[in-house]
């Protein structure tokens, strides 16, 4: 028991950076693809597992050995240059994703208590700035992690409808591309850069809340990555079975109707038969939890980025006034997300795209981190293992795969 309860405690980075890997944009793209193409794709749940965990894994490696996070590791692979461009990008897509995020969080609260979303948009992000800026890093990963429980109103919801379940199995391991876009988007979706540079900067706040300030943050014993090998597993698994029951809610609910997602009440409507009336409430609730999970770990991403490439002092546990530079991304990162609620772009669109627009950029990202991670001078005797290595290059192949069909078609 007591060895259970120190697993418990020692879960962590794994479950939130696969649980923030189900953002909004990852629902909407997740309630797009069942509500058009039914069952089509509930195979790239299982498909995608296994790429998941090799690419957390890999990326949690490189943070422990290291003692660095993902950009920071990454310079002695990249030039300066390309990683301030790629922090640019970063910092632009989590922007947009935030924004979208707050505004799809706005409309959820509005369907719930008729008052207007812009001013849930302005207390959400007002909130969540402030905590992420004056909380410390052992507190916001206790709540995080906690919030992913959020990601259950679907599963609950599928298993109250009852469906036809040889049927589902079947179609689970049934192949089909009814469209190579929401294909790509999926695989954004999976494979956002953000969630890599979280989980890199994790285990470097892990060592220091652990170790204390000063402490040498190289180096990784056994049991560290045993425990880790753990939580990425159930962090990544626990994602998929998330997108396979948000797929199938939508296709039970949504497509046997020929309904779209256009909007937050059309998603509402997949949750209806488990909440009757009170399904606005219920969609709100796990769309405000998986949001106030997420935006801290994609304003902060970018924040470990730059600070990482023009060596800011930085981390979560650090004071707004040893920390400026850090914590001013957040800060203009969540208030720019604010400020998208009063522009004319369709949030579910805008998250649905992001997902498409990671697709696009996260191969690139992945092959430094496979050479890094591949690296004994930078990886000293912690190299990842072969087989990581080469599940993790096919992943990169099918991603380059995938776009390429997508752009071609």
């Amino acid at each position: 028991m007591s060895r259970f309860r120190e697993t418990l405690r020692r879960l962590g980075p794994g479950i939130v950076a696969g649980a923030a890997d189900d953002d909004p944009s990852g629902i909407a793209t997740f309630s797009i693809a069942g509500a058009m193409y039914g069952n089509a794709l509930l195979w790239f749940a299982w498909v995608s597992w296994p790429f998941m965990h090799a690419v957390q894994m890999m990326c949690a490696r490189v943070g422990m050995a290291t003692g660095r996070g993902l950009i920071g590791a990454l310079e002695w692979k990249l030039p300066k240059p390309i990683l301030v461009l790629a922090s640019l990008a970063l910092f632009a897509a989590n922007t947009i994703n935030i924004g979208a995020d707050l505004v799809g969080m706005g409309e959820a609260a509005e369907l719930a208590t008729g008052l207007d979303a812009w001013l849930f948009v302005l207390l959400f992000g007002g909130f969540i700035g402030f905590a992420t800026v004056r909380l410390q890093y052992r507190q916001i990963a206790n709540i995080l992690k906690w919030l992913a429980l959020c990601l259950f109103a679907y599963v609950a919801s599928a298993v109250r409808l009852g469906p036809d379940w040889a049927r589902v199995l079947r179609d689970t391991f049934t192949f089909a591309v009814p469209d190579w876009s929401i294909v790509v988007g999926l695989i954004g979706c999976t494979f956002s850069p953000y969630f890599f540079i979280w989980q890199a900067a994790q285990e470097v706040e892990e060592k220091r809340d652990v170790r204390g300030p000063g402490a040498p943050l190289a180096g990784v014993r056994d049991e560290d990555l045993r425990y880790r090998r753990i939580d990425v597993a159930v962090g990544t698994f626990f994602s998929r079975i998330v997108l396979f029951f948000v797929i199938l809610t939508t296709s039970l609910t949504l497509h046997v109707r020929g309904v779209g997602i256009e909007s937050a009440n059309d998603a509402a409507e997949a949750l209806r038969p488990i909440a009757g009336p009170a399904a606005t409430w219920l969609y709100a609730l796990g769309l405000l939890g998986v949001g106030f999970l997420v935006i801290p770990v994609l304003s902060a991403s970018a924040a470990y980025a730059f600070a990482e490439v023009f060596g800011w002092r930085h981390g979560l546990d650090q004071k707004l006034n040893r920390a400026r530079g850090f914590y001013a991304v957040i800060i203009v990162s969540t208030v720019a997300g604010i400020a998208f609620r009063f522009t004319s772009f369709s949030p579910m669109q805008a998250l649905f795209w992001s997902g498409v627009i990671n697709g696009l950029i996260a191969p690139l990202l992945l092959i430094a981190v496979l050479l890094a991670a591949g690296d004994p001078a930078i990886m000293k005797d912690r190299v990842s293992p072969r087989g990581e290595r080469i599940t993790v290059a096919i992943a990169i192949a099918g991603m380059l795969a995938a776009t390429a069909v997508w752009l071609v078609m």
